[in-house]
């Protein structure tokens, strides 16, 4: 059973930035070049050499010494934060080293976590898989929407189309990045040097930086709405694109070249250098508290706003739907990653990848329902597109039946076709006002 488990654990797939699999080899390798600095011949002094034993490196002692050593890193991310870190021992003795004791297992592996170790991030990873992909036909469809019906275009709805655009590149970027890292456990990724393999996670750097970027811009845009009166939208827009495109490249740029020459190691998927990973992680938490201070900002205007007494009801009902939809909107702009925002990336792991993995990866699904399914100016031109296709595709069948008089022996006439279609254009006047000014070029 103790063999099965540590095979678990071996194979366990780390979604977050590194897999157990790197950590053993990273420790490996750091232990091989201990041991590679100290002569073989001084080792014959000692009763039991160095050794790795494919968890921990254990140093040359005389017999008779033990030697007691924390638990490997790779337990580290299956320890809950009240408990504390075990510790393991082995006895020099005249015929070698003794056994660990106590075992691995038993002081390294708590009980809660013994039963099903790597169950918890294939659980996570499914769920980002599960979420990423429904985020990604969600905005698609949206996309065809926004991009079908002309009336429809305007600048607040080009930078929802952006922000649109943002998540299926951050969903493609993490299926792109799981299928060169992650499609096979055995895959020894670990130190790959490929040009293909780095350009992978720029690729993923510069999706999730963009993504970061859009929310904030979405943000910064209903601010400015609700602040000034009147502004040029299209200049505005002009900005936004430089900013939400254009601020990603240029970070991640600088990121790229800087690790190419101070941190060139393996994938470029661990973040062993705090300060290089900071020239990403600055920007985008930055823009997490400044859309942070922009969404208190909205909220105190649209107060103020709908407790005003100069505002009459029909204003004051386009204000409602305003607070209603900042409400709703607001916090999925990175809000919630405000809770991590400025802890080290090795505390709260676990959290860590609920929040920017599992619930990230549904925003985009929600923004989408939000700011396309749900918006009632969307809603409106559908309908009105199949009211108009609804009345062309009786004059369709009606002059197909004028072309071919066998098909008008079944007793529907054009006289009977008219009174149907009178009936029905009557029905829809009376449904929608706004029917009788549409133009639906009937032919004569």
């Amino acid at each position: 059973m103790r063999g099965f488990l540590l095979t678990a654990i071996f194979l366990m797939p780390l979604v977050a930035s590194e897999s157990g699999h790197c950590l053993i080899k990273r420790e490996q390798e750091k232990c091989m070049e201990r041991i590679a600095l100290h002569d073989p011949v001084d080792d014959l002094e000692y009763g039991c050499p160095w050794m790795w034993d494919n968890l921990t490196c254990w140093q040359a002692v005389s017999v008779g010494e033990v030697v007691v050593v924390n638990c490997p890193e790779l337990f580290h991310d299956l320890m809950r934060p009240e408990d504390e870190m075990g510790r393991v021992s082995r006895n020099c003795t005249e015929e070698g080293w003794s056994e660990t004791f106590p075992h691995y297992l038993d002081v390294c592996l708590y009980e809660d976590n013994a039963t099903k170790p790597d169950m918890y991030y294939a659980s996570v990873k499914a769920l980002y898989t599960v979420g990423y992909s429904t985020s990604l036909v969600s905005l698609t469809t949206a996309m065809v929407i926004l991009c079908r019906f002309r009336k429809l275009h305007c600048t607040r709805n080009f930078i929802h189309m952006n922000l649109f655009v943002s998540f299926m590149l951050r969903a493609i970027s993490v299926f792109i990045k799981d299928g060169v890292l992650y499609a096979e456990e055995d895959s020894d990724h670990c130190f790959v040097h490929t040009v293909a393999c780095r350009s992978v996670m720029v690729f993923f750097h510069y999706c999730v930086m963009s993504n970061y970027f859009w929310l904030f811009i979405e943000g910064l845009y209903l601010f400015t709405l609700l602040v000034e009166t009147f502004f040029p939208e299209r200049r505005y827009f002009y900005w936004y694109t430089i900013v939400g495109w254009g601020t990603p490249t240029v970070c991640v740029t600088i990121w790229a070249v800087l690790r190419l020459h101070f941190d060139d190691s393996g994938c470029w998927d661990t973040n062993d250098n705090t300060a290089l990973w900071w020239v990403i992680k600055g920007p985008v938490v930055a823009s997490i508290m400044i859309n942070f201070v922009l969404f208190v900002g909205i909220i105190i205007i649209l107060v103020q706003k709908l407790q005003s007494p100069d505002i009459g009801g029909n204003e004051s009902s386009i204000y409602l739907r305003l607070a209603r939809s900042t409400l709703l909107l607001i916090p999925l702009f990175g809000i919630h990653y405000t809770v991590f925002a400025f802890s080290p990336e090795e505390v709260s792991k676990r959290e860590r990848l609920v929040f920017e993995l599992g619930l990230g990866s549904f925003q985009g699904f929600v923004v989408a329902v939000l700011y396309c399914f749900l918006n009632g100016e969307v809603q409106s031109e559908i309908k009105r597109k199949w009211r108009s296709w609804t009345v062309n595709r009786y004059f369709a069948v009606d002059l197909k039946q004028q072309r071919h008089p066998s098909l008008a022996s079944s007793g529907v006439n054009g006289g009977t076709q008219l009174s149907i279609l009178s009936k029905s254009s009557s029905q829809i006047r009376m449904s929608s006002p706004q029917a009788e000014n549409a133009n639906l070029n009937l032919p004569t």
